[in-house]
């Protein structure tokens, strides 16, 4: 089958039934980029040839039908830091955050990341979205948090919000060292459900997607799901920081995942 000459998403059974918003976690598909970043590299801040990311981005966009001044990605840091979009800027005035909200018609959050989990918010009814980026170091930060109280500053209520969790590397692909636990079971001793043994001594293997949900679901959101798939394993759809890592390459494609209101 040739590639894809279009982006190509995946979508949220929660999120595709909200009126009002378009959403889509991007897959590698469907962009101009060659080599380590075929096809759709949305990553301003890799090593790929620039022409080819502003590109890729615009043909995000315009998957949204919206013009590529309209997609907004910040300079992610791996913290809780939020942003409210009034209105778009350009890549060299991003702010340094892991999470946006806006309730602007017309405006795309764009969330890049390999491994790391993205996750989109909406309330239709109050016309309030949400974007954050997610490793380890912002979920347990609290990024999902900071995201839906910096929503209900704009109106939204979290008995309205639904949450989904995008392509991210899975448990069985997150092979951790036995001390990065500590921390999460400080946080919570019950925590110890996202770890399991590794393959090797000395090694975990932790979930975070499962780890988000939890997070999520004490929140009281109307509801939050995963998406459910590995970005480490599938290298034909999604590009992979770990994967990458593991085999001594010095770079890696960014995914995008943006959410937008409508009309």
């Amino acid at each position: 089958m040739p590639p894809a000459t279009q982006p190509q998403t995946i979508a949220a059974a929660n999120l595709f039934g909200c009126a009002g918003i378009k959403h889509g976690f991007f897959t590698r598909h469907g962009g101009t980029s060659a080599g380590t970043y075929a096809s759709l590299n949305c990553g301003l801040g890799s090593g790929d040839d620039r022409i080819h990311v502003i590109e890729n981005r615009a043909r995000a966009a315009r998957h949204f039908d919206l013009a590529p001044e309209r997609l907004v990605s910040v300079y992610q840091i791996h913290s809780p830091n939020v942003v409210v979009v009034e209105k778009p800027w350009t890549a060299e005035d991003a702010p340094r955050a892991d999470a946006m909200v806006t309730d602007q018609s017309g405006i795309m959050l764009g969330i890049l990341a390999a491994d790391c989990a993205p996750v989109l918010f909406a309330d239709a009814e109050k016309r309030v979205i949400g974007a954050c980026h997610a490793g380890w170091r912002g979920a347990l930060g609290g990024v999902a948090e900071a995201t839906v109280a910096a929503m209900e500053r704009l109106g939204a209520a979290r008995e309205r919000i639904v949450a989904a969790v995008g392509p991210c590397i899975a448990q069985a692909s997150y092979e951790v060292s036995d001390d990065f636990a500590p921390p999460f079971l400080q946080q919570d001793k019950d925590n110890a459900r996202f770890f399991a043994p590794g393959q090797r001594a000395g090694k975990l293997q932790f979930d975070l997607p499962g780890y988000l949900l939890q997070r999520l679901t004490l929140l009281g959101l109307a509801s939050a799901e995963a998406t459910g798939q590995d970005t480490q394993s599938n290298e034909a759809d999604f590009f992979s920081f770990r994967r990458t890592t593991l085999r001594g390459e010095k770079d890696y494609g960014r995914l995008l995942s943006a959410i937008a209101l409508t009309g």
